[in-house]
C-alpha cells in the first residue's frame, strides 16, 4: 500500500540529483506506518536503526550512538515492538531524532523501505542503516559517512576485512557467509563480497533514486532487498566497498537473530538464490517477467 504524506514533511525536497531519477515518489510501494519527530533534522545523513522487540539490547546500543549525534541523524525504524524499548520517552533522551513504526504489512524489507522513504523525503544525501540488536559496534559509523561523502555508493560493512573483527560469530553462521553466502552475492554481482550477512551498510541517495534500482516495490518484504541492493549497486556500475567494522555476538545465552531454525534457514537460502539469479530486477528491463507480488 502506498504512504501517504509524512507528517513533518511537507515543504522539503527530495536530493537534489533525484529530478533525473526515477520511478516517481508517487510510485513507491512504502508501508503504512507512523512518525514521530523528536528534533529537526541537523545533518545530511542519518542513521536507521532496525528493531522489534530488542528490549535492553537496542536501548544500550542507543547509548552508545549518542555520542556520535554530531556526525548523523539517529532514526529507529521499527517494525512494531511491544515490549516497551521505542516508548518516545525512552529514546529522547538518547538524541534519536524520529521514530517511525511501521503499521502496515511486511517485515526487514517493509521497515527498510519506510526508513529509506523518509530519509529521501527529508533530504539526506545517504542512509547507514544497523540492527538494533547490539552485536554492531557503532563506532564505524563515520567511517560508512566518510565513505559515502568520497563518492561511494553502495558501503559494506565487513568484519573479515583488515580492521574489522568477528567476535564469538557461530561456526555454522561463519561457514554459511564464507562458503555459500558471499561466494553467491559476489558472483552474482560480479564484486567480491566477504560479509554479504551484515546489515551494517551505507546507502546514497543517487543509488536509492537510481532510475534503474527500483527498491519501493512490495516484493521486498524479507530479506530480499539487502541481497538486491548488493548484487544490483555493482552490476550498474555504482561505487562498491567494503569498510572494517565489528560484529560481536555474546559469549553466553540465545544469539540475538530474526533467523530460526531449519525453516528460516532455509528460507533464507532461497530468498539467496531467487537475488543471485537476478529475479528481483525491474520487470520487463531483459524482457523477462520477473517477481513483483508480495513474498
Amino acid at each position: 500500500m502506498r504512504e501517504p504524506p509524512s507528517p513533518g514533511s511537507e515543504g522539503r525536497s527530495l536530493p537534489e540529483d533525484s529530478a533525473a531519477q526515477g520511478p516517481p515518489e508517487r510510485d513507491w510501494q512504502v508501508p503504512e506506518h507512523r512518525v514521530d519527530e523528536l528534533g529537526p533534522r541537523r545533518h545530511p545523513y542519518c542513521a536507521s536503526v532496525f528493531v522489534i522487540n530488542e528490549g535492553s539490547r537496542l536501548l544500550s546500543q542507543l547509548d552508545r550512538m549518542k555520542r556520535l549525534a554530531d556526525r548523523v541523524d539517529v532514526v529507529v525504524a521499527d517494525g512494531g515492538s511491544t515490549d516497551g524499548s521505542v516508548a518516545l520517552d525512552e529514546l529522547a533522551p538518547r538524541a534519536v531524532r524520529t521514530l517511525l513504526v511501521k503499521t502496515g504489512a511486511g517485515r526487514l524489507g517493509a521497515q527498510m523501505r519506510m526508513a529509506f522513504a523518509y530519509a529521501l523525503r527529508q533530504g539526506y544525501r545517504g542512509v547507514i542503516t544497523i540492527d538494533g540488536n547490539g552485536k554492531d559496534d557503532p563506532a564505524a559509523i563515520p567511517d560508512l559517512v566518510r565513505a559515502l561523502e568520497d563518492g561511494a555508493d553502495h558501503v559494506q560493512g565487513s568484519r573479515f576485512i583488515e580492521g574489522g573483527r568477528a567476535i564469538n560469530t557461530p561456526w555454522l553462521r561463519l561457514l554459511g557467509i564464507r562458503l555459500v553466502h558471499a561466494p553467491l552475492i559476489s558472483l552474482a554481482a560480479g564484486f567480491r563480497y566477504t560479509d554479504t550477512t551484515n546489515g551494517f551498510r551505507a546507502y546514497s541517495s543517487r543509488l536509492l533514486l537510481h532510475p534503474r534500482m527500483a527498491p519501493f516495490r512490495s516484493v521486498f518484504s524479507g530479506y530480499e532487498l539487502h541481497y538486491y541492493l548488493a548484487i544490483r549497486a555493482a552490476e550498474l556500475g555504482l561505487e562498491v566497498r567494503e569498510v572494517p567494522v565489528v560484529r560481536a555476538y555474546p559469549a553466553q545465552g540465545q544469539t540475538p537473530t530474526k533467523i530460526r531454525g531449519l525453516r528460516g534457514n532455509l528460507q533464507v537460502l532461497a530468498t539467496l538464490l531467487r537475488a543471485c539469479r537476478h529475479r528481483f530486477d525491474p520487470v520487463g528491463e531483459d524482457g523477462e517477467s520477473r517477481e513483483v507480488v508480495n513474498v
